[in-house]
C-alpha cells in the first residue's frame, strides 16, 4: 500500500483573531482554498486573510489526522500557540499516542 506524505497545518486570521487546524497533502493549494472560500460550510469561510502559522510534515495521512483531532480536542488557543512555537511537542505526541 502506498502512503503519501501529509501535513498538519495551522492557519491564522488576524481579522477574526482565530486559528484553524487541518491536514492536507498540499499546503499551498489548501491555503488558497481557505482564502477563496472553496469550503462553503467550513469555519474558514468567515475570513479571507488566512496565513500559514505551522506546517508539520507527517509520514502519512493517519498521523496527520490523528494530530489534527488531538489538537482540536484540546480546544485551546494557548496549546495551539505552544505547538507553533515548539513543533517538537507534535513529535512527542506521535511517539506516545499514535497507533
Amino acid at each position: 500500500m502506498f502512503l503519501t506524505m501529509h501535513y498538519l497545518y495551522i492557519i491564522y486570521s488576524s481579522s477574526l483573531n482565530k486559528y484553524y487546524v487541518g491536514e492536507t497533502p498540499n499546503i499551498d493549494i489548501r491555503l488558497q482554498q481557505h482564502n477563496n472560500h472553496y469550503f462553503k460550510t467550513n469555519f474558514t469561510r468567515s475570513a479571507g486573510d488566512w496565513t500559514l502559522k505551522l506546517s508539520y510534515k507527517c509520514d502519512n495521512k493517519k498521523q496527520a489526522v490523528f494530530l489534527e483531532k488531538f489538537t482540536k480536542r484540546m480546544k485551546s488557543k494557548v496549546f495551539i500557540e505552544k505547538i507553533i512555537r515548539n513543533q517538537n511537542i507534535l513529535s512527542d505526541i506521535l511517539i506516545k499516542k499514535c497507533p
